[in-house]
């Protein structure tokens, strides 16, 4: 039993080391992977807002949360804008359109896989102190484990190993500040585009909902007039 505290409170800075070198990793694809998400909302919306006459002009040097905020923008400009206008209807028309034809693959649905990574990188980082001191607390129960001389000895080798010890509870408290630091620089980033994703599906579901109104009374204003010329023509050939 002694030796195995020995050898845990001995391999616990080490593990504490490779531990947030791992969670550097995780970090870094992260933010890929963020990255990589806005790039394909970008598109979608791009694709989404192609055919309308009034678009913004956003060039690709801005940013990608920008680029997304205009293409919302122009969706919302074209469900708010007046059903007699005739630009209105047109770009109406295209914007239901394209998502019809575009929408099959719904590349703005997925998140949940991404907001539970996120949230459990953030939230490991506050178990590197607790590792720390589990390491230090290990190194004194081998010392204890380990006295056999009586007190005195016992106490000395405690502090003997305590010296030791004390680097596992560094090593904890220094990988914690390293990895808040690196969690806060990506906080903002992870949070918008978490925002960014509700926007566009709220966006999305309320271009299908009118957009599928809208043209119900179109379809059924058509069938009146078909009707109508019908009935017209009836009493024509019933005349002859």
């Amino acid at each position: 039993m002694t030796d195995l505290l020995e050898r845990l409170s001995e391999l616990s800075t080490t593990v504490i080391a490779v531990a947030c070198g791992v969670h550097l990793f995780v970090f870094w694809s992260l933010a890929v992977w963020s990255g990589g998400s806005l790039r394909k909302l970008a598109a979608t919306l791009d694709a989404f807002t192609r055919g309308l006459k009034h678009r913004s002009v956003v060039g690709s040097t801005r940013a990608l949360p920008d680029q997304i905020s205009a293409f919302l923008a122009d969706v919302g400009d074209v469900l708010d804008a007046p059903a007699g206008d005739p630009a209105a209807q047109a770009d109406r028309a295209a914007l239901r359109e394209r998502i019809a034809t575009l929408d099959e693959s719904r590349g703005y649905l997925p998140g949940l896989s991404f907001e539970a990574a996120a949230n459990s990188a953030r939230t490991m980082v506050e178990a590197y102190p607790l590792l720390g001191v589990l390491g230090t607390i290990l190194a004194i129960g081998a010392s204890l484990q380990g006295g056999t001389d009586g007190a005195e000895v016992t106490v000395g080798a405690i502090v003997g190993r305590f010296g030791e010890a004390i680097w596992s509870t560094f090593a904890g408290l220094a990988a914690a500040i390293l990895l808040m630091f690196v969690a806060s620089l990506l906080e903002a980033r992870f949070t918008r585009l978490m925002e960014l994703r509700k926007d566009v599906r709220a966006a999305v579901a309320r271009a299908k909902r009118e957009l599928a109104l809208s043209a119900t009374p179109a379809a059924g204003s058509a069938d009146d007039v078909s009707a109508t010329n019908g009935a017209r023509r009836a009493p024509t050939g019933a005349s002859a």
